[in-house]
């Protein structure tokens, strides 16, 4: 693995199950400086995130310590139920988090039974019981799109201008419906911001957020400039392929 400084956060390019294991490496650190009082963990959506935990289940990759006492949950979420498989809870909870019997007062889903705003709501004050003031995550995982969002952040987002100060929020999103997010100001107050980014389909997207000449409502991966250093980026070969 290649690593350098950015001012985008600390950029670690290599092979797909180097990342993989960088992954847990780094969270498990975390974890280990923290004192584990009530760690949180989000996870996040998308295909990379599910080759991972299929990973980790089957390799056991995470220790056991780690996976029984901590607080997990996920960054963002869409609104449908959690048995749908566009569930990104839901998605964890079948693929790791239930394989590797996690405690059930462990998992943390957004309720996705009320209305967007009642369940950001409902979501925040969980997080705050678990939680420390002032802190959203202790380690919280994101992806990137293809057309550079991340969270749910998409181009022309409203948070990218102003999420009021919360941690947490309901987001109306134009052609993909309402979703439940971590915001800009919540990236900026969690411990540690890991995005996973594989694949040639991300190279544009990752060459548009480090070098490219757009604008923040164009690229919204270029919010974690704000956060750089506390953010891992772990990037296979073909990602940073346009990368200089």
């Amino acid at each position: 693995m290649t690593e350098k400084q950015t001012e985008y956060g600390r950029l670690i390019v290599g092979e797909k199950m180097e990342l993989f294991a960088a992954a847990v490496r780094l969270a498990v650190d975390a974890h280990s400086a923290s004192g584990h009082q009530n760690f949180t963990w989000a996870f996040t959506g998308g295909s990379t995130p599910q080759a991972w935990y299929t990973w980790a289940q089957e390799t056991g990759a995470i220790p056991a310590e780690v996976m029984g006492n901590t607080h997990f949950t996920v960054s963002d979420e869409r609104c449908v139920p959690l048995s749908s498989e566009d569930s990104n809870f839901g998605t964890a909870e079948r693929k790791l988090l239930a394989p590797s019997a996690v405690p059930v007062e462990h998992r943390h889903p957004w309720v996705v039974a009320y209305e967007p705003e009642a369940a950001a709501e409902a979501y925040r004050r969980t997080m705050q019981l678990l939680n420390p003031p002032g802190k959203a995550y202790d380690v919280c995982f994101l992806g990137m799109g293809d057309d550079a969002h991340t969270a749910s952040f998409f181009p022309g987002s409203s948070l990218l201008e102003s999420d009021g100060g919360l941690f947490f929020a309901a987001v109306d999103t134009p052609q993909k419906g309402w979703r439940l997010t971590i915001t800009p100001t919540g990236l900026q107050h969690s411990g540690l911001v890991v995005v996973m980014a594989l694949g040639a389909g991300k190279a544009a997207a990752l060459e548009r957020v480090f070098q490219g000449d757009d604008e923040l409502w164009e690229a919204p991966a270029k919010i974690l400039r704000t956060c750089a250093a506390k953010t891992v980026w772990l990037v296979d070969e073909a990602a940073a392929a346009e990368l200089a």
